[in-house]
């Protein structure tokens, strides 16, 4: 089990989907993001998230993400964050804020 502690060095923000993309060479169907985290400036990911929503769609949308993973190349994308999500049998949801907030807001 992880102490409070160790769950607190877990830093995770709100940013805006502003760019998504087809991850073409990835081995399971993803998407390449690229997030808005405001004063932490614009972070890239690789999301499996192509079942659920489409990349209109993603535009725009305020997603939760944790910052302080060290970053993995995922086929053309270098992921410099990770995207959370509900695993669902129709695929994975994405978690967002209930209501819109400033990029850059630390969840706790």
């Amino acid at each position: 089990m992880l102490t409070l502690e160790e769950f607190d060095k877990v830093e995770t923000r709100v940013g805006t989907i502003v760019g998504a993309k087809l991850n073409k060479r990835a081995r399971v169907p993803a998407y390449g993001l690229k997030i808005d985290f405001g004063e932490l400036g614009v972070k890239s990911s690789s999301a499996q998230i192509t079942d659920l929503y489409s990349v209109e769609e993603l535009v725009g949308k305020q997603v939760i993400a944790v910052m302080n993973f060290a970053p993995i190349r995922i086929a053309d994308v270098k992921s410099e964050v990770r995207v959370l999500g509900a695993e669902t049998s129709a695929g994975c949801v994405l978690l967002t804020p209930e209501r819109k907030v400033v990029n850059g807001s630390k969840i706790f």
